[in-house]
Order: structure tokens, then C-alpha cells, then sequence
């Protein structure tokens, strides 16, 4: 091979890895290490997706019921072992309709594309379910707050977000394990 040619494309393989490692990075980072569901970040841009093409679109914001008493009681490990069941019973539930993403901590989010297509009942239940973990059946709970876009005059993202967030807290106040919609 021709010298010059040789130098000419050993900046363009420099430029071509480096642009790989910036993309893996980049999806890396739109991903929860623990749960491997989307972050903030990468949830948002494809919710705000999914609410541009389909009006019906619901926005669910799940907090787990007594997630510190778990990792105070069990530790840890069984703490991450319950956001990990967590995360997986979400993503089964919003299967090909939606999106779950993880906020932080012990909140989770999803938008799905048509509510009429999705059971929130079967969510519930799913979240509700004990979890096996070394020989023990961990209790698991979980809040569910509801926000069908076509109840709110403009549908924003934030607007539907504050809305499920309330609706999560009144189902709270109702004594937890349970779902609520906006009003």
C-alpha cells in the first residue's frame, strides 16, 4: 500500500473507533446498570416520542411501598434483587405498547402507546407478587399513579408526570398497594 494512502486513513480508523466508543458510551448511559431499564434521559425522549404520534398515550409513575424497611430488614442485596423484579414485571407489562424507564431509587415510570391495550390491574398484581430470594418470600408493594394524556387541555410530558405523580401519592394515602388514575 501506498505510504501516503496509509497515513491518510490512519486518521480516519482513529476517528471512526472513537465515534463507536462515544455511541456505546452514549447508550450506556440511557440505561440503569441494575435494572437495565431506560434512564431519565433515555425514558423522556422516547416518551415525549410516544406522545407526539399517539394521542391515547397514559403516563405511570410506580414508587415501591416500604422499599427502606426491605433494605433495612433484608439488606441490600435484596433491596436491588426487588428493583431488579421490579424493573422486569414492569418491562413484561408495557411489552410491545410502551416504555419503563427507572427515575432513581425506588421510582419507576412507563408510557404506553394505548391503555386500553394494557391491563393496569395485571401491573398491580405483578407488582404485588412476593419475591423468592434466598430462601425467603419478600413482601413487595407498590404505588401506581395514572395519566391518560387526553384528560389534560395540553398534552405535555411534565403535565402528565405531575399527574400520575399526584394520583400515586392519593393511591399512597389510600393505604398503598394500589393504583390510582389522575382526575
Amino acid at each position: 500500500m501506498d505510504l501516503q494512502i496509509a497515513a491518510a486513513l490512519v486518521p480516519l480508523l482513529g476517528w471512526a473507533v472513537h465515534g463507536g466508543i462515544l455511541t456505546h458510551r452514549l447508550a450506556a448511559a440511557r440505561r440503569d446498570p441494575l435494572t437495565g431499564l431506560h434512564t431519565r434521559a433515555g425514558w423522556t425522549a422516547r416518551a415525549e416520542h410516544c406522545i407526539r404520534r399517539h394521542p391515547a398515550t397514559a403516563v405511570l409513575l410506580v414508587d415501591l411501598d416500604h422499599f427502606k424497611n426491605l433494605n433495612d430488614t433484608h439488606g441490600h442485596a435484596a433491596g436491588d434483587a426487588a428493583l431488579i423484579a421490579t424493573a422486569d414485571r414492569l418491562r413484561t407489562w408495557c411489552g410491545r405498547h410502551g416504555t419503563a424507564g427507572r427515575l432513581g431509587g425506588d421510582e419507576f415510570v412507563a408510557v404506553v402507546r394505548d391503555p386500553a391495550a394494557v391491563n393496569l390491574d395485571a401491573l398491580t398484581t405483578a407488582l404485588h407478587r412476593p419475591l423468592p430470594y434466598n430462601g425467603v418470600s419478600l413482601p413487595l408493594a407498590a404505588s401506581v399513579g395514572v395519566c391518560r394524556l387526553a384528560e389534560l387541555p395540553v398534552p405535555l410530558l411534565t403535565d402528565a408526570l405531575a399527574a400520575a405523580d399526584a394520583a400515586m401519592y392519593a393511591a399512597k394515602g389510600r393505604g398503598r398497594r394500589g393504583s390510582r388514575l389522575s382526575r
